[in-house]
């Protein structure tokens, strides 16, 4: 899972953010199983609605309220342009890039609303609307909608009681009447007696419920079903079936406890739908049993989608009824739903994630896993030919392993490999034991010459690093870096520094969460000056390996103020070759790979070489990777090649 979203996580910086874009996406697991993601599962619940609503007809929704909901949509996308025009006016780049992530955010919420009528109305009474005139005309056509669905008093109990006697009538009365004496107790702080009043009545409640709540739960429900149901009749629909249940609800006290009930319930239950319809397209009649059941499926399908809607993170899926869901998405939606729900515990409990002050953050381990991935991506992209010269040229006693025997000389150092040793033995005297060896059996491990090499990665964080997608190529090299050193050179140094407008050095455990500057100026002096400053107290080869996008534009002055001027000045590129001098004269090298090289930045880098002595590459984000490792591990083999000719 770490593994699919390394390119988001490296780009971002976010883990909680990319957690939220895999849930949306969806994934492979490690068996190649297809994890559907929400954007999927919402799809699939939008066309089970459509399905729904297109094989029944319950009458139809009133066109003149659809073409207001558009009107108010298109109202608000008019204030959206509106707003993001005065920020591309004014000149600020950090407000006109938040305030168009803003604005993109909520056109997509207005691009994904549903199609029905209700849906629409739902989706935007949670909507943030920018338009203040958009929100009055919404609350206004709201209040009109009000008035249109709850037209009429209907008493949900009028197909229950159809074929009842007078007897089960009062009983029916009984219990209403237990009920909301319940609620009213429990309205002013008192323990109501549910033990008894099940006890008496629970043979009523098929659903068997176990408290209080849970009754409430199930009785809003039915109801707020029925009232939805009601909803979405027509006007001489719903007449027809007033006069049923006047006729079947004559006993006025009845009528009463209904009432109170349906009162009770809307306030202890207000977002069980109640106010609700839906527009169907089908010929088929249904009869009230049906419509309930159908309206119950069209409830379920309301509140998983905003379940699935507003999941912020994996666990908030774990609220999900994965029989329900099973109902609506299939049983390998259901199946994907709960292993999202288990994404970030996975992830915890792997070790690769952890909470920090409520927010998600890479673990060391993680870190580890990310940059070996990057590592991975880079390496898969060299040839094996390329790789196989990387390997030592200078093989000697007493240095570091190379996991390679050979045969023992007299004085080699005696790191005996045992498995080799014993099995030239067999080989040469046959099976059995006890196994005697000979002098000709053994076999050492092999040992290369040691080298350090101490290293400062400058990373260029300007803007013009994201603006040419050069940023994530970047990043990855970094974490790839990283990794390799950590894994293959542990001896070695790496320091990171990152630069912009002004330099600054970088954690290792920065990497992941790293981002660009929303700031102008690219300052190679300062971060050449930083990168001197740590390979001082570094032994070793030393060198600074710079990715960058841009020509130096900034400086530091000599009362540590920032100069910034495009395009560069002769002070910023005098200082700029100061501090290379400087660097030269520790004996730095400095090699620069260049993105999108321009003319200038060319011959800034091959003057900056010629002093130097250092290397330059003009590569683009797909082979950057492939330059840096490359060259770095030829450095490496150098190293060794030129210690292993040293006199003894």
């Amino acid at each position: 899972m770490l593994a699919q979203a390394t390119d988001d996580l490296v780009y971002h910086g976010d883990v909680h953010a990319a957690l939220r874009r895999m849930l949306q996406e969806g994934l492979k697991d490690r068996m190649g199983e297809r994890i559907a993601g929400l954007r999927e599962l919402l799809e699939r619940l939008r066309e089970r609605r459509r399905q729904e609503l297109a094989n029944h007809d319950l009458g139809g929704v009133y066109d003149d309220i659809a073409n207001e909901l558009r009107e108010v949509v298109s109202q608000e996308r008019s204030a959206l342009d509106g707003l993001e025009d005065a920020a591309r006016q004014s000149g600020d780049r950090r407000r006109e890039d938040v305030v168009s992530a803003a604005m993109a955010e909520r056109r997509m919420q207005l691009d994904l609303l549903p199609p029905d009528l209700a849906g629409q109305v739902r989706s935007l009474q949670e909507y943030d609307f920018a338009s203040e005139p958009a929100r009055q005309r919404f609350e206004e056509l709201l209040d009109k909608l009000r008035q249109e669905l709850l037209k009429g008093q209907f008493n949900q109990l009028s197909e229950a009681m159809a074929n009842t006697s007078p007897e089960q009538v009062a009983r029916t009365k009984d219990m209403l009447s237990a009920l909301n004496g319940m609620l009213d107790q429990q309205a002013r702080g008192e323990e109501p007696d549910f033990a008894g009043f099940m006890e008496q009545y629970g043979d009523m409640f098929p659903g068997n419920p176990q408290t209080l709540d849970e009754l409430l739960e199930q009785m809003a429900r039915q109801m707020a079903a029925m009232q939805q149901f009601l909803n979405s009749l027509s006007p001489e629909q719903r007449a027809q079936l007033k006069a049923l249940s006047d006729q079947l609800m004559e006993d006025m006290d009845l009528r009463w406890q209904m009432d109170q009930l349906a009162q009770h319930l809307r306030e202890a239950r207000p977002d069980a739908g109640w106010g609700n319809s839906y527009q169907t397209g089908g010929s088929g009649p249904m009869g009230m049993g049906e419509a309930t059941q159908l309206m119950d499926r069209l409830g379920n399908i309301d509140q998983l989608e905003n379940l699935l809607r507003s999941a912020g993170a994996p666990g908030a899926l774990a609220e999900a009824d994965l029989e329900v869901a099973a109902e609506l998405l299939g049983p390998d939606g259901a199946r994907s739903l709960e292993r999202l729900a288990e994404l970030s515990r996975m992830l915890q409990d792997a070790g690769l994630i952890e909470t920090k002050e409520g927010r998600l953050e890479l673990t060391p381990r993680g870190l580890r896993v990310v940059g070996q991935r990057a590592l991975s991506d880079l390496f898969a992209r060299l040839s094996k030919d390329r790789l196989g010269r990387h390997q030592a040229e200078r093989e000697g006693p007493g240095h570091e392993r190379t996991f390679d025997s050979k045969p023992y000389e007299f004085g080699d150092p005696f790191h005996l490999d045992i498995e080799r040793t014993i099995r030239n033995a067999i080989g040469r005297a046959g099976g059995g034991t006890p196994v005697r060896l000979d002098p000709e059996d053994f076999a050492v491990e092999r040992t290369e010459v040691l080298t350090r090499t101490s290293t400062v990665l400058l990373l260029d964080l300007s803007l013009s690093m994201p603006m040419r997608d050069n940023f994530l190529a970047a990043k990855k090299v970094a974490l790839a870096l990283h990794a390799l050193i950590t894994s293959r050179y542990p001896r070695d140094y790496l320091g990171i520094v990152g630069f912009s407008q002004v330099a600054r050095p970088l954690r290792p455990e920065q990497l992941p969460e790293v981002s660009w500057d929303f700031v102008m100026g690219t300052n190679m002096q300062h971060a050449l000056l930083l990168a001197r400053r740590q390979l001082a107290r570094q032994s070793g080869t030393k060198q600074v390996i710079m990715i960058t996008d841009g020509e130096p534009t900034a400086h530091l002055e000599a009362d540590g103020g920032v100069f910034v001027q495009y395009p560069p000045v002769r002070e910023t590129v005098r200082a700029t070759l100061a501090e290379v001098a400087r660097c030269t004269a520790e004996g730095i090298r400095i090699n620069t790979f260049m993105l999108d090289a321009t003319d200038h930045l060319q011959a800034f880098v091959e003057r900056m070489t010629r002093m130097n002595r250092g290397r330059a590459f003009f590569t683009t984000p797909e082979t950057l990777g492939s330059y840096v490792l490359v060259d770095f591990l030829e450095h490496k083999r150098a190293q060794r090649t030129e210690q292993g000719r040293r006199p003894a």
